[in-house]
């Protein structure tokens, strides 16, 4: 059984972390099988979005530990995170298309930090977030003291990784941990049409919208200016523009390419 399964329709690629049984926890092998299959689809010119999620009941239980507790498995933790997880965030992050992070279900330590890294997060309303590091002794990883202060706050952000609270979805949209919490009963339909209308937009645009996001986190005003000068320059000169403006004078739905 392949740990990740990769479909592509309607110009969205759908990427199935797919080890159930252990509530789809990363093994190497899974984790360097996500990674290529994230560069497979930045190369695809025919993937305009992606859905990342999970199948069975849980999105991802964070690291496998069985195979950090096995004497033949364990790659150790310097491989681990240097060659498993942290390619894994700077691809999602890099990767000029948006991203979703469907949460079907539990999301907990790594897996918690990998669905945060997501461009847009939704997840059905029994979901729920746990920085489950610090029950065992560790610290957060997978960019989650990064991403989740700049999400929700300092003090709250450091009360959960020390804590280790379960966050539950409704709690986690009120905090500003993920964009919407979705019905479960139309979820993954819901999902589809959030990916659909994302990959029916301007990829271009959304791929520089995306880029100035990121650099906004490190950059000062008069940077994060001159950038949005350069970008809004090379926006201007796409067919995707063009596009746009003539559908709005003659008051149409726009037909973007993605160029």
């Amino acid at each position: 059984m392949n740990s990740i399964v990769l479909e592509i329709k309607n110009s969205v690629a759908y990427i199935t972390l797919n080890r159930p049984e252990v509530f789809n926890s990363f093994n190497r092998e899974m984790a360097l099988r996500l990674q290529d299959t994230l560069d497979a689809c930045e190369k695809n010119d025919a993937v305009r979005a992606i859905v990342l999620t999970g199948n069975g009941k849980a999105f991802c239980a964070g690291q496998d530990l069985k195979e950090v507790t096995s004497p033949e498995l364990n790659p150790g933790f310097k491989k681990i995170l240097e060659e498993h997880y942290n390619p894994i965030i700077t691809r999602i992050r890099a990767i000029k298309k948006p991203i979703i992070g469907a949460i079907n279900g539990v999301a907990a330590g790594a897996g918690a930090n990998i669905a945060l890294a997501c461009d847009i997060v939704v997840a059905h309303e029994k979901v729920s977030f746990i920085q489950a590091f610090s029950l065992i002794g560790l610290v957060p990883d997978s960019a989650g003291t990064f991403f989740l202060p700049r999400l929700i706050g300092f003090q709250k952000a450091l009360a959960l990784a020390m804590l280790g609270d379960k966050v539950s979805a409704e709690e986690a949209e009120k905090m500003g941990m993920l964009y919407k919490v979705l019905p479960l009963e139309s979820f993954e339909e819901d999902v589809n049409q959030l990916a659909l209308k994302l990959a029916n937009m301007p990829t271009k645009a959304l791929g520089m919208i995306k880029e100035l996001f990121n650099d906004s986190m490190t950059n000062d005003l008069e940077a994060q200016l001159a950038l949005e000068s350069k970008f809004q320059i090379e926006a201007a000169q796409t067919e995707d523009y063009a596009e746009g403006v003539a559908a709005f004078v003659e008051k149409r739905k726009p037909k973007f390419k993605g160029v």
